[in-house]
């Protein structure tokens, strides 16, 4: 098949997934137990490897950027650089990354194994709606929890750059707090919490498509878990810049 013309068969299969999910929000059954199934799995299982991200990416942009900053003698605002670039960018597209690769690749496979193992068709037959029963809890859980991730993984970015600004340059931890504070600004904190909630969407509607479209047996639920660690990584930096300049537009972020 011709690449675009695949690229738009994808895009319109995932944007019915969204739709329909979004239309079994306001009718019944609903299902919270699984909803809460995966927010659990979502949030408190993500937690580690988010936060370790965060803290050592807060670091480590302290170590390179704090002797470029003591050469301008404008070292006191390596909070400030830290606190831009995380809440800003590398909080939301970070934290949306490790979720993609830990979350996408589970809910892929989880879906895909039950296509093969004819699981869904049981469930059809039954009389069960498969998009409000498995795609709509784990597209909301990840729109609810990637958001609250992202803060963590922001506030443990910001007490790694203290760490490190404090133990390897010797600079006071209320120094580099109160840089911080200048830095950080409400349309920056707002900003860094609604582009992870588009990145939930993106990850987990790509998930549960290339999930409940997997062919060929076991082999293709491997092939589907490539393909949607990549596919959802992809859309989350390129979405991201879109995102970032309609926030600029819209929160009138003239830093940016």
């Amino acid at each position: 098949m011709n690449p675009i013309f695949k690229f738009l068969a994808e895009l319109q299969d995932v944007t019915l997934i969204i739709w329909r999910s979004f239309v079994s929000l306001f009718s019944s059954p609903r299902y919270y137990s699984e909803t809460i199934r995966q927010m659990d799995m979502i949030g408190v299982g993500s937690l580690p490897i988010v936060l370790l991200t965060g803290f050592f990416t807060g670091g480590v942009l302290v170590l390179q950027t704090f002797p470029t900053l003591e050469y301008y003698s404008i070292q006191n605002e390596s909070g400030r650089s830290v606190a831009t670039s995380l809440i800003r960018e590398l909080g939301p597209v970070l934290s949306a990354l490790m979720v993609s690769g830990r979350i996408g690749s589970a809910i892929s496979a989880e879906l895909g194994s039950m296509v093969v193992s004819q699981q869904i068709d049981a469930m059809r037959a039954l009389g069960t709606d498969p998009i409000r029963k498995l795609v709509l809890p784990r597209i909301v859980a990840l729109i609810v929890m990637l958001p609250l991730l992202t803060v963590g993984a922001d506030i443990f970015g910001l007490i790694g750059g203290a760490v490190v600004a404090n133990t390897i340059y010797n600079q006071e931890i209320p120094v580099f707090v109160e840089s911080v504070k200048n830095g950080i600004s409400t349309s920056d904190i707002i900003g860094g919490i609604i582009k992870p909630l588009f990145f939930g969407l993106i990850i987990g509607s790509v998930a549960c498509h290339k999930g409940l479209s997997t062919k060929g047996g076991t082999v293709g639920v491997g092939r589907s878990v490539t393909n949607s660690v990549v596919t959802a990584s992809i859309w989350v930096i390129i979405f991201d810049f879109f995102l970032s300049k309609a926030l600029q537009y819209l929160l009138d972020i003239g830093r940016f």
